[in-house]
């Protein structure tokens, strides 16, 4: 089922967090939305699952308009949000099955739903524990579980990696995969740069509420950027601005010193940065952080 939001702003006073925003999701697909902090990925976010009220504009799931018919759109989608917001007072087992009663799931059929998330999730070891004895990536892997009850169309993630370690990261990206394989829609907001470029089969890149790029993240990079970028410390701005312009190429101060793009197939621009008296020189592929500091000026880690 498609997704479709057109012209979303959100104003809070007279600040506009969002302004015009416009996307679809398509079926199956994985959609990133990629920015830092402040970016306005959590208040647009919301704005697609009917959580906040748009100021302007429209969103669509299938035929229904998202906050107009807030019931039926309930039905089809499953959101995951930065918060865990599970009932201390149950059991992980609990947790899933008083959740299944808000689709009307009941019964037998409640617990079967529940004992089958908790073996997809690899928690059926837990089922009879408080949820305050899950380490974090478990209790992420509950909230993703209790979001899928009603075998949802379209997830929503908000940032569900924020705060879980490197294995437990690991752990949720091969979740959210099996969504996919699985015919889910997932909308996706992450301020992690490996993590959207890994996930997403399509990005769009957030600033100051206002989308600045989209694209597939390979074809983004190499049209931003080009395959290679070198940083460079400990030598003088002006000597890497007259080599990127000799060249024809980006470049931006970056912490302690200086990243510019390579050019392709052309090593000369390579060869002269190694003549010259750095305290340190590398090379590695471009990517994202690249590609949004170039749009933005602004780091994603910021």
């Amino acid at each position: 089922m498609e997704l479709v939001a057109q012209d979303l702003w959100k104003y809070y006073g007279q600040r506009a967090v969002v302004q015009g925003v416009s996307l679809t999701l398509s079926p199956g697909e994985i959609l990133g939305l990629l920015g830092p902090n402040g970016a306005g990925k959590t208040t647009t976010f919301g704005m697609l699952y009917g959580a906040v009220i748009p100021s302007r504009g429209l969103v669509q799931v299938g035929d229904y308009p998202v906050h107009r018919q807030g019931r039926q759109v309930r039905r089809i989608v499953g959101v995951v949000t930065q918060e865990d917001n599970l009932d201390p007072d149950f059991t992980v087992l609990e947790n899933l099955v008083f959740f299944a009663h808000h689709y009307r799931i009941t019964g037998r059929p409640a617990q079967r739903r529940a004992w089958e998330l908790l073996e997809q999730a690899g928690l059926t070891a837990y089922a009879h524990q408080r949820v305050d004895v899950l380490s974090g990536g478990l209790k992420r892997r509950l909230v993703l579980a209790r979001a899928l009850v009603h075998h949802p169309q379209i997830v929503f993630l908000d940032e569900p990696t924020t705060g879980l370690d490197p294995d437990a990261r690991q752990e949720f990206w091969r979740r959210i995969a099996l969504l996919k394989q699985a015919g889910c829609s997932v909308l996706l907001t992450t301020h992690y740069m490996d993590e959207a470029q890994r996930l997403s089969d399509r990005l769009l890149l957030l600033q100051n509420g206002v989308i600045v790029d989209q694209g597939a993240p390979a074809a983004l990079i190499e049209r931003i950027i080009g395959a290679e970028v070198a940083e460079i410390e400990g030598v003088a701005e002006i000597a890497i601005q007259n080599l990127a312009e000799r060249a024809g190429v980006w470049w931006r101060r970056l912490g302690q010193g200086y990243v510019i793009s390579l050019p392709a197939q052309d090593t000369t621009l390579w060869q002269t940065l190694e003549t010259l008296n750095s305290t340190r020189l590398s090379r590695r592929r471009a990517n994202l952080e690249d590609v949004f500091l170039r749009l933005t000026g602004q780091e994603l880690a910021d």
